[in-house]
């Protein structure tokens, strides 16, 4: 079994930046991609970025690119998720989950592939 903890939600005025960390421990060969997803109040939760582990390869809601980075440390056991110029809307509840499936491309941006989640930390944007 995996388990994740996020940390480094805030609140942060629009415009600015915020480094989200989900730290990875357990049984870490239960991990062969990360991802990153966000719900804000009322909405469904959305895919953010994903990561291959092995390969290192990322993927990126389309609306996000750009904005977002992800990236990976494995000394640390940590998947980053870099935010810049944030914007009102991207105010969220993010979360970061792990999955073992054997997967191609950008199918880890999907939910369900999924069986390990943190419990997510808050971001706050303020205009």
């Amino acid at each position: 079994q995996v388990q994740l903890e996020e940390s480094g939600g805030g609140s942060v005025q629009a415009g600015g930046s915020l480094r989200l960390s989900c730290l990875v421990s357990g049984n870490t060969y239960g991990r062969n991609y990360v991802g990153w997803f966000r719900q804000a109040p009322g909405k469904e939760r959305e895919a953010v970025a994903c990561i291959y582990f092995f390969r290192g390869t990322t993927y990126y809601s389309g609306s996000l690119k750009g904005r977002f980075t992800i990236s990976q440390d494995n000394f640390n056991n940590t998947v980053d998720l870099h935010l810049n110029n944030l914007k009102a809307e991207d105010a969220a509840v993010y979360y970061c989950a792990a999955g073992v499936t054997f997967l191609h491309g950008d199918a880890c941006l999907r939910e369900d592939v999924y069986n390990s989640w943190g419990q997510g930390t808050q971001v706050t944007v303020s205009s």
